[in-house]
């Protein structure tokens, strides 16, 4: 009796498995690098495979947090100006104020902070589209970024800060790590939370999980906090990998941070995502850049080409969503 029980509970988790939306992504995902390791005998070496991983890990770590702000309904554009600006504000706080580096990375992570707050403030209490809070927020925070630096970029930090984006741990590039740690721990905390159920109910029906007494406003300001600090750490990784801070880090990188969440099978409207899909979402779009550089597909091309797979996803959840 125990072993029959124990096989249907085996047949019922690999059949949620098969019919979850990560699995499909990590599907084509898997497809994908077969395709690219036959067109190039450079994609599947063990340097290429790392080097894709540590440069996607970053637009990984941004889509976490926007993952949280479209479940919710919403969206945050302003993600790849506060992650240059976070970057500038630690490397400052290294260079010019001779801060230690773990102050300098709060500092950085509070800056990013304080305009997720602000993002979501306006957005539950001043009524604003999130769209409009966002977008005026991304310029904000990259005219502060430019302000601060005077275009110039920040170098030569300490050999404990570039650790964050060059140092590797047990041969794994430590971005990956980080990767890896906070998608384990916010994929707990939106499956077996109460505030992570709560952001499911906010995306499925506002109004009704108003009525239940959920604290929307509380709730919603809390996601755009965790995505506008995801996106600092994120600039603040980018920062120690390249050595350098500049006011310029991250243009265009909401689009690919909103692509890699869309992609990894959340939805527009709200109610529907995980952290593994935004994870895979961004693999493949990292995938998918590894694989044009090594075609040695013209950069226009790769553009062209990353904004279809944009518009596909989209288009395939307005379907799913039509049909449901």
């Amino acid at each position: 009796m125990n072993e029959h029980t124990q096989n249907i509970r085996i047949a019922n988790f690999g059949k949620r498995l098969t019919n979850s939306s990560s699995f499909g992504i990590l599907i084509i995902l898997i497809v994908m690098c077969v395709i690219l390791s036959i067109a190039s005998d450079k994609f599947l070496t063990f340097d290429n495979v790392l080097s894709v991983g540590r440069a996607f890990s970053f637009i990984a770590i941004m889509a976490i947090g926007e993952c949280f702000v479209i479940i919710t309904g919403g969206i945050d554009l302003s993600v790849s100006s506060v992650f240059a600006i976070s970057g500038v504000v630690c490397a400052l706080g290294i260079k010019t104020y001779d801060l230690p580096v773990f102050i300098a990375i709060l500092l950085g992570l509070a800056v990013a902070m304080i305009f997720g707050a602000l993002n979501g403030i306006l957005t539950t209490k001043v009524k604003m589209p999130p769209f409009i809070v966002t977008l005026g927020m991304l310029s904000v925070a990259r005219g502060l970024a430019y302000s601060i630096t005077g275009g110039y970029p920040i170098p030569n930090f300490p050999v404990a800060f570039k650790f964050l984006g060059q140092g590797y741990m047990l041969g794994v590039p430590f971005p990956i790590i980080m990767l890896i740690l906070l998608g384990i721990v916010f994929t707990v905390f939106l499956q077996s939370t109460i505030l992570g159920r709560r952001i499911f109910a906010i995306g499925g029906n506002e109004k009704a999980a108003e009525i239940t007494g959920v604290k929307v406003d509380r709730v919603k300001i809390t996601v755009y906090i965790i995505s506008s600090a995801l996106a600092g750490l994120a600039g603040i990784m980018t920062a120690a990998r390249l050595g350098v801070a500049q006011s310029t880090a991250g243009i265009g990188y909401e689009l690919d941070t909103i692509a890699a969440v869309i992609i990894g099978g959340a939805s527009v409207s709200g109610g529907r995502g995980t952290v593994v899909g935004a994870i895979l979402g961004a693999a493949i779009m990292g995938v998918l850049k590894n694989g044009l550089v090594l075609l040695s597909v013209s950069a226009y091309w790769q553009q062209t080409v990353i904004g279809c797979v944009v518009i596909l996803a989209v288009a395939l959840d307005r379907l799913r969503y039509l049909r449901q």
